[in-house]
């Protein structure tokens, strides 16, 4: 008889399915992925090696929902490329003297401008510490117009907020049943490498969302607002009301349960309850920040990234990813102000976030990156613009080989070889081949991918080595 051969990618999905099989609720179906599915791996993983805090690494993600407009975020300013660009635009394009002029060192003196607002990613990008990735989109599988109008094997809901945000964080592009994310897939394959197995490698400062929700991984939710941890009220106090309250909540978490499900609620807010409390004491031990954050829902949120960053040797981990989110892209009116305004919070933030990882020493082992639902029509809808699909990201740290623009900035008049109508790009680089790059440079091995990013066979070849875009060292 041949025994079957397993892999990493095919245990943990059974996992999956196997707690699946317990019970159909939601309820006891989000509960196992927390805890029952997280146990079970623990007991058959090896023991994670003793690992330097000089091998930390972290993933930022700076979600900017609603769809960003990215060709006025990052504008050709060579003469032909800007009047193709201004008459696309027409009175939604920004003066050629207003963009902030930058100079990509790999685009043989091609010459571009940035937002007028981005004065702070300006200079990143000119130190070599920020890179844009191109006409980037979520595909399945490369296409051209032809394909487009035959409606082959395209993503589905395109041009939709909801698929689209969702096919963002699965990278996943046709499965819409699909409640796992690639930031989740990719903590289920290193979560393994913390030293501390308490506490997710998924920090989110914006709920639960997609993109960290793993087969066994789940993210840790954290506030922008004194040590992070949200702690049972009365926590900290130490009145007779509240040590009487904190005891009783204890007894009760105590008493062993023979309903499984009933026993891994209780285990579920157990762990929470711990998890704030180690938490909540390592942020405050960590080194402090003093560099100056704008007062932002946004600035908050990285300020509260830079300091959890700060606590990792407190943490005991070596891998940590992080979700932001930034909303108000969808600028269907008003598109010059309110467009600035959104890159003026984004500017700013990440100018401070920068800073900050200089002042703790981290910028090389700190990666942050932009997701967005997608890019805006370049044609206007009177003062706004409309749904569209490829757009520019952008990639910010010591790691990045900056002062490059990676993929094919594509010609911006209407009618071109891309141009699904007023200006709607097909996609020229994939989302899978930008989130392959951020996962090996995270840690990742490249027989990793195929459970992490499934598609990415479809675009690189990733047994032949080296990495898709070559945009981080």
């Amino acid at each position: 008889m041949t025994k079957k051969k397993y892999s990493r990618r095919t245990f943990i999905e059974n996992l999956g399915l196997g707690c699946a099989h317990l019970g159909a609720t939601s309820l006891l179906s989000g509960i196992t992925n927390i805890g029952l599915i997280g146990s079970a791996a623990a007991a058959n993983r090896p023991l994670a090696k003793t690992t330097s805090m000089m091998d930390y690494k972290a993933l930022v993600c700076i979600y900017l929902a609603g769809g960003n407009d990215s060709f006025n975020m990052l504008v050709p300013t060579d003469t032909e490329p800007y009047e193709q660009y201004k008459t696309s635009r027409t009175n939604i394009a920004i003066p050629k003297e207003d963009l902030l002029p930058i100079s990509p060192k790999n685009l043989s003196g091609q010459k571009f401008g940035l937002h007028p607002e981005l004065s702070n990613i300006q200079q990143l990008f000119e130190n070599e510490n920020a890179a844009f990735i191109a006409n980037c989109g979520v595909l399945q599988e490369p296409t051209d117009l032809d394909k487009f109008k035959q409606k082959i094997k395209l993503p589905i809901g395109l041009f939709s907020h909801s698929h689209q945000m969702d096919r963002w964080q699965t990278s996943l592009p046709r499965d819409a049943q699909q409640n796992v994310g690639w930031g989740g897939r990719l903590a289920d394959i290193l979560q393994q490498n913390n030293s501390n197995q308490n506490l997710s490698m998924s920090i989110s400062l914006d709920g639960s969302n997609l993109f960290q929700r793993g087969n066994r991984v789940q993210s840790y939710t954290i506030k922008n607002s004194q040590n992070g941890s949200t702690l049972i009220n009365g926590a900290t106090k130490d009145n007779f009301y509240e040590q009487l309250k904190r005891a009783t909540l204890d007894d009760v978490l105590e008493v062993k349960h023979q309903n499984i499900l009933k026993q891994a609620y209780s285990d579920v807010v157990a762990g929470s309850k711990s998890n704030s409390f180690e938490f909540d004491a390592a942020l405050s031990k960590g080194i402090t920040i003093n560099t100056k954050f704008p007062d932002s829902k946004l600035g908050k949120n990285l300020r509260m990234v830079a300091r959890t960053i700060a606590a990792r040797d407190v943490l005991s981990v070596r891998n940590q990813t992080f979700f932001v989110s930034e909303g108000g892209f969808d600028s269907h009116a008003e598109n010059l102000e309110g467009h600035g305004n959104k890159m003026k919070v984004l500017d700013e933030a990440l100018g401070a976030f920068y800073e900050a990882l200089e002042e703790i020493g981290a910028t090389q082992n700190v990666t942050s990156y932009t997701m967005s639902d997608f890019g805006r029509k370049l044609i206007t809808n009177g003062d706004g613009t409309d749904h569209a699909w490829g757009g520019n990201a952008l990639v910010v740290g010591g790691a990045v080989k900056g002062k490059q623009i990676f993929g094919q900035y594509p010609e911006l008049y209407l009618g071109s070889p891309l141009d699904t109508g007023g200006g709607r790009f097909i996609p020229t680089t994939s989302a899978d081949e930008y989130f392959a790059e951020l996962a090996l440079w995270f840690g990742a091995s490249s027989s990793d991918l195929e459970y992490i990013l499934p598609n990415i066979g479809n675009f690189w070849d990733y047994r032949l080595g080296g990495t898709p875009l070559g945009f981080l060292s």
